[in-house]
């Protein structure tokens, strides 16, 4: 009996100690990349009811960290068609493209991370320098939060998503990539697969 008691002890410590080490990253689940948007990814929206249970599970059973980043983009941007970019233009600040998608769980007081603050940031990663969450980057946040592991979903795979774990990995974080919970604009055939063999290589476990 008291050696069950004590494996239930040992258990219980771990799994208190991992809650206060992991975070869940959700990348722009914003309007202007779900369908509909200006640069709505098929099935952008699909994912969403699978976010929003782990960004339950996250918050109300584990008590972990969950951050929601965004694009936030002023009117002008170099990232803009318009302005000698590549894309079209999205995400403007306090606009309905950069709003979060209605279906999303969004909780109050969530932690936001923005991103794409100035007309030349390009700012495809959450951890891009001038991002900011709390008046930190990225990187600066998690670890005063002792964060260590990251589980990442969200738009694009082969965009945003795979930046942002690339760089978690190059700032040292392990990182958890939810495929479950991405979805792909694939510009060209197989940019998806090639976008998780990178990550992969990187040293991100593909779940």
């Amino acid at each position: 009996m008291i050696a069950f008691l004590i494996t239930i002890l040992f258990l219980v410590a771990i799994v208190y100690v991992l809650t206060r080490i992991i975070a869940l990253l959700n990348i722009d689940m914003q309007n202007g990349f779900t369908p509909g948007g200006e640069l709505g990814v098929k099935e952008g929206d699909v994912i969403i009811p699978i976010i929003n249970r782990l960004t339950f599970w996250f918050i109300h059973i584990f008590r972990a960290l969950v951050v929601f980043s965004r694009d936030w983009h002023p009117r002008v941007s170099k990232h803009f068609k318009e302005f000698g970019g590549n894309w079209s233009t999205h995400c403007v600040i306090n606009t309905h493209s950069a709003e979060f998608h209605k279906d999303l769980f969004v909780p109050k007081n969530a932690n936001i991370l923005s991103k794409g603050l100035y007309e030349d940031d390009q700012a495809y990663s959450a951890f891009d320098k001038n991002a900011r969450i709390n008046g930190m980057d990225l990187a600066t946040y998690l670890r005063k939060k002792g964060i260590k592991i990251l589980f990442v979903t969200g738009l694009a795979t082969d965009w945003c998503v795979k930046e942002t774990v690339l760089d978690a990995r190059k700032n040292g974080f392990w990182v958890f990539v939810i495929t479950s919970a991405m979805r792909p604009v694939n510009l060209k055939p197989g940019d998806e697969e090639r976008a998780i063999k990178e990550m992969k290589a990187a040293g991100a476990i593909i779940i």
